[in-house]
């Protein structure tokens, strides 16, 4: 049975789950769901991620929501194929657990925040962002990438030497602010810098932001 993604290109989350199976070379169906109507709170989407949020993902008889967690069973489900996301190696895994946590916890929070004031606003609303929370979160996102820097200045991914989840986790909010005057962020630090253009310029991130959103 075929692995069926409910999302929308619009979606970091649902381009989070859809570069992992690229990374896989797994085939799926993508089922657009409508976010501007509502789609993702109605009962048919409900019934798949009971927070109406996106993606929900089905694998046979398995049936997933969030997409960190979607990533990391598709990793572990096929071990056999594509690139090797998840390694087996205790010290490894560890250090792979720390940098998705921090992707979740430290830099998600803040790019979202800039997308939605830089773009999204005027997108839905036809509104300009403040820019006084815009200046606030770009220098919170420094302090961040202060932290990343020094980390990729010690290995090439943030997980040690091999491109994982702790790296394609980042991609889809790292693609959208490449869109913005946030790049300037990213291309003052060297070491993350190249660990950007080495990330975005890989197969399955040109496939997956190839694919129109419309």
């Amino acid at each position: 049975m075929a692995i069926k993604v409910y999302g929308s290109m619009f979606s970091t989350a649902t381009l989070r789950v859809l570069l992992c199976l690229a990374e896989k070379d797994l085939d799926f169906e993508l089922i657009n769901v409508d976010l501007a109507s509502g789609e993702n709170k109605t009962p048919h989407m409900l019934s798949r991620s009971p927070f109406g949020h996106i993606p929900a993902f089905e694998d046979g008889d398995i049936k997933l929501f969030d997409s960190r967690a979607i990533t990391q069973y598709i990793s572990r489900t096929y071990t056999d194929k594509g690139t090797d996301l998840i390694t087996k190696e205790p010290k490894k895994a560890a250090m792979e657990s720390v940098w998705m946590e921090v992707e979740a916890h430290e830099f998600d929070p803040v790019t979202k925040k800039l997308a939605w004031e830089l773009c999204m606003k005027r997108f839905l609303f036809g509104q300009k962002g403040d820019e006084v929370v815009v200046n606030a979160e770009k220098k919170k996102l420094e302090c961040v990438l202060d932290v990343y820097e020094a980390r990729l200045s010690e290995s090439k991914y943030l997980g040690g030497d091999s491109f994982s989840l702790a790296d394609l986790h980042h991609a889809p909010m790292i693609k959208f602010m490449m869109g913005t005057q946030m790049k300037e962020v990213f291309d003052a630090r060297p070491c993350v810098s190249a660990w950007v253009v080495n990330i975005l310029s890989r197969p399955a991130c040109v496939k997956i932001f190839s694919v129109p959103a419309y």
